[in-house]
């Protein structure tokens, strides 16, 4: 009888073999992008291929296989180490490719296969995320007094996503995080704000990472800057958006479906040990009111953008954005401007634009902010006691309603 078996595995491994190699994927090229907390590897493929991922200890390290993946001719020019990768390995074996990680730290290892877009062919894709010790982030959002708002200022794409790509190569992911970094300066001029940046490099990070690190630092308001692009290259001007109510729907499920993972909600009021109904009305009450705060602030936002320059649509429009989704934050995107206007691409270059954009977006949340100041923050101090309105004034200022 085993035999007979050892004819048959013998088969499936030739057939399965045979397989492969009638769909060979030629592995044509490997990048690494590493952020200070997280690090991306990714292969550019000629076609997909199936794989397998492997977290392996003492030493640490991440084994890839590539079903079909082969070699090209030439020499691959394989990167170095960088961030979570200490070095890396490529090596061909029957039917397969292998690409062993060493990695400098234990790590958290995922990997998908992502579809051929405008910039890039097939991609197999290893993100490397940090190995938390700390147990979920407890979210505090408790007044005291006189601190400081915090802003969550969101450069958008990163690292191997470019975003969308100007006709004369500007690249959205530059240009945001340009804009993010004179946001992040005009804020933390203002009394009684604080900006925290997302990211401050050129790397990716996922949308809900964004998010997480949002909460994690009990952000009053999210930004997300983007600067997006249209097949009509005529179109130009800013737009702002919220989360829709459908997005808050599908995001209210998924919390409440895990919410025993869940961090907490304002004031430090956790769902996990709640009841089905309690938690609802818990989550629906707090997205209700992070809703409302996103609107009336994107309005101020938008208000400040049209007086700067352009707008594509004179309303604030509502999307089912990823980033915007945090439940309890005040949240909004920018689409600053479309990178696909010949014009509007020659202007981004320019700082005094970048600084221009900047400043409206910034003078859109001080109006909010004085408007609808939360208790216990010296913003509501100020604005009670007749405190300073604006204390800043640039090159770039036209003058805006908050002034």
């Amino acid at each position: 009888m085993g035999y007979p078996l050892l004819r048959i595995v013998g088969v499936l491994v030739a057939t399965s073999l045979a397989a492969s190699s009638a769909h060979a994927v030629d592995i044509r090229g490997v990048r690494v992008w590493a952020a200070p907390d997280n690090t991306r590897v990714v292969l550019d493929l000629s076609g997909s291929a199936p794989h397998s991922l492997t977290v392996m200890h003492d030493p640490e390290r991440v084994v890839l296989d590539v079903a079909g993946g082969r070699l090209p001719k030439g020499a691959l020019a394989v990167p170095k180490g960088s961030g979570a990768v200490k070095d890396l390995h490529v090596t061909s074996r029957p039917g397969a490719l292998r690409v062993v990680l060493d990695l400098t730290r234990a790590s958290r290892a995922k990997s998908f296969l992502a579809k051929p877009n405008q910039r890039y062919g097939y991609r197999l894709v290893v993100d490397l995320g940090a190995v938390s010790t700390a147990g979920p982030v407890r979210v505090q959002h408790a007044p005291h007094d006189s601190r400081d708002l915090v802003i969550a200022i969101d450069a958008g794409h990163g690292g191997e996503d470019p975003g969308a790509i100007g006709k004369n190569g500007l690249r959205e992911k530059d240009v945001v995080l340009a804009i993010a970094q004179e946001l992040y300066a005009g804020v933390n001029a203002e009394p009684g704000m604080r900006a925290v940046l997302t990211r401050n490099g050129d790397y990716f990070l996922p949308l809900r990472e964004r998010m997480r690190r949002a909460r994690a630092q009990s952000a009053d308001l999210f930004v997300s800057i983007h600067a997006d692009s249209i097949r009509d290259r005529s179109i130009d001007g800013s737009s702002v958006y919220i989360l829709s109510q459908r997005g808050a729907t599908d995001e209210a499920s998924r919390w409440l479906a895990e919410r025993e993972n869940a961090s907490d909600l304002i004031g430090g009021v956790s769902l996990e040990d709640k009841s089905d109904v309690l938690a609802s009305v818990l989550l629906d009450v707090s997205q209700s009111v992070s809703l409302s705060a996103s609107h009336s602030a994107a309005e101020r936002v938008l208000r400040q953008l049209s007086q700067a320059g352009e707008v594509r649509k004179p309303q604030v429009q509502e999307a089912r954005f990823m980033v915007l989704k945090s439940p309890d934050i005040p949240s909004m995107l920018v689409e600053t401007a479309y990178i696909s206007n010949p014009q509007e691409e020659l202007r981004l270059r320019t700082s005094a634009q970048r600084i221009k954009l900047a400043a409206a977006i910034r003078r859109g949340l001080h109006d909010y902010f004085y408007a609808n100041p939360p208790a216990g923050t010296r913003i509501a101090q100020m604005a009670a006691g007749g405190g300073p309105r604006d204390v800043l004034t640039s090159a770039a200022h036209t003058g805006g309603a908050g002034d």
